[in-house]
């Protein structure tokens, strides 16, 4: 089921989500789904439970969306159950990312290039996967939001301040998204 995107200002994208209870296996599959139906409606390539407000640790991306620009994400869809970054690079890269709940905000964010990931997917079988590229870039932009951070708190202050007062608008519902949206 499509469900509403909380936006920036909204308590549940400042929280530390909670592990998910593997042993739940219909709540969580139901989630999986919302999260991508929701997804689908947006336009987006990656979605995580607290963006529709369920504090769990639960995300989806979905690679195909970028596929045009970076043709190595064509069928990467991925579904990651209580994920945890097991190695990182030390080389860091450098990309212009937005998101669904921050509409109408770009900000170039420095990660990691490529990370080792341990996660369960969608058939509740833990994975180990090494991600690079922009593959790595959508899983960490993801897992942050599981952390209660968004992509504007890794900017460079300077950046930060030019963007306030957009942010601060979006958290007063001064803000419009073609997508379902809401602010609590």
């Amino acid at each position: 089921m499509i469900q509403p995107i909380y936006l920036y200002g909204s308590e549940v994208l400042r929280r530390v989500a909670e592990p998910a209870d593997l042993s739940k296996k219909e709540e969580l599959t139901a989630l999986v789904r919302d999260l991508w139906d929701t997804l689908s409606k947006s336009e987006g390539c990656g979605l995580a439970a607290p963006q529709i407000g369920v504090s769990k640790r639960v995300l989806v991306v979905d690679g195909d969306v970028m596929a045009d620009i970076y043709d190595y994400l064509k069928g990467f869809k991925r579904v990651l159950i209580n994920p945890v970054v097991v190695e990182s690079s030390e080389k860091q890269c450098e990309y212009n990312e937005g998101c669904l709940s921050v509409p109408g905000i770009y900000a170039d964010v420095r990660r990691p290039e490529s990370i080792t990931v341990e996660y369960y997917d969608e058939n509740f079988e833990k994975k180990t996967e090494h991600l690079d590229k922009f593959a790595a870039r959508m899983v960490q932009h993801e897992m942050s939001h599981l952390d209660g951070v968004l992509f504007t708190d890794l900017v460079a202050p300077i950046r930060r301040k030019m963007i306030a007062k957009k942010l601060q608008n979006i958290s007063h519902g001064k803000v419009g998204t073609h997508y379902n949206s809401k602010i609590k």
